[in-house]
């Protein structure tokens, strides 16, 4: 039977004006589906700047419950248009409980779920430990109207182990909405090894696990509001990859971009079966990874 997609990765700058932001990212999914996407991923906390750069406890104002005014703006427009969006809340829980929260809106409007982001940096520019409890929903892909959605936030994509969890539970598409990006100090030649691995990463998630890929990214530069470091410089260069790593479309680094492909859900399986990898797992001799380090 066949069944193909069209999907999107949607990309823009951000200001302090959260609806400012998320009537962009609004217009951004309109322009989308206008183009046939009936999935659209947004970029990780896309309805504000990124304020883990410092730590202050104002920005915890910046958090909001689910449901709540974004996933209501985004249900609408999905209801609307008739697509899935995944969308990206700082949620409020409960007082004292914030998550890095990733929403997902189905077709019909309604909240098909959420994932809490489970591994937090805490890095010069990205304090995220002080704002958010780690995820304890686990890794488990949310069924939509289009199929199951593994879908996982930024620092998570560093981990092989996340990916393949979701695999394992049944996703059919891996999504990742990211924030990260170039500190100025660092040489061109830094900066582009470290792009390169954060593709290759993505690339290598896709492989390993016979997954279509779609990453968000945003993109400009937001200033450090402590003046103690030069900011982030967002790299964007949202992009989609097939069941191979292949690159399918990516958008620039310095630019709002809607990033849309179509994509072959098939594909996977016939790759599953040219590469076996989740029949020949050992996991009989696996045990050692549940070990911080083995001495």
């Amino acid at each position: 039977m066949d069944r193909t997609l069209i999907v999107a990765s949607v990309q823009h700058a951000c200001t302090n004006a959260t609806s400012r932001n998320l009537q962009t990212s609004c217009d951004a999914i309109r322009d989308a589906a206008s183009h046939g996407a009936q999935l659209v991923l947004l970029q990780e906390l896309h309805t504000s700047l990124y304020f883990c750069q410092i730590e202050d406890k104002s920005n915890y104002s910046l958090a909001e419950p689910i449901p709540g005014n974004t996933t209501e703006v985004l249900g609408t427009l999905a209801h609307e248009l008739g697509i899935v969006i995944v969308g990206s809340v700082f949620e409020k829980r409960a007082a004292g409980i914030y998550h890095n929260t990733a929403v997902i809106m189905d077709s019909d409007g309604s909240l098909a779920g959420i994932y809490r982001k489970m591994h937090i940096p805490d890095d010069p520019g990205y304090y995220e430990k002080y704002y958010f409890t780690p995820g304890d929903l686990g890794f488990l892909p949310i069924q939509t109207s289009l199929g199951r959605l593994g879908v996982l936030v930024c620092w998570d994509q560093w981990f092989p182990e996340a990916a393949r969890l979701m695999a394992l539970a049944g996703a059919e598409l891996l999504l990742y909405p990211s924030a990260i990006g170039w500190d100025s100090r660092d040489s061109e030649q830094e900066r582009q090894r470290q792009r390169s691995a954060w593709v290759t990463m993505h690339q290598s998630h896709a492989i390993a696990n016979g997954l279509p890929v779609i990453c968000s990214n945003r993109h400009g530069y937001e200033s450090d509001p402590s003046g103690i470091t030069p900011g982030i410089a967002f790299w964007g260069s949202s992009f989609i990859c097939g069941p191979q790593g292949e690159i399918l479309t990516q958008g620039a680094d310095n630019s709002d971009a809607i990033v849309i492909t179509k994509i072959d859900m098939n594909r996977g399986e016939e790759i599953r079966q040219l590469w076996p990898y989740l029949r020949d797992r050992r996991i009989d001799a696996y045990s050692e990874i549940l070990k911080r380090y083995r001495n």
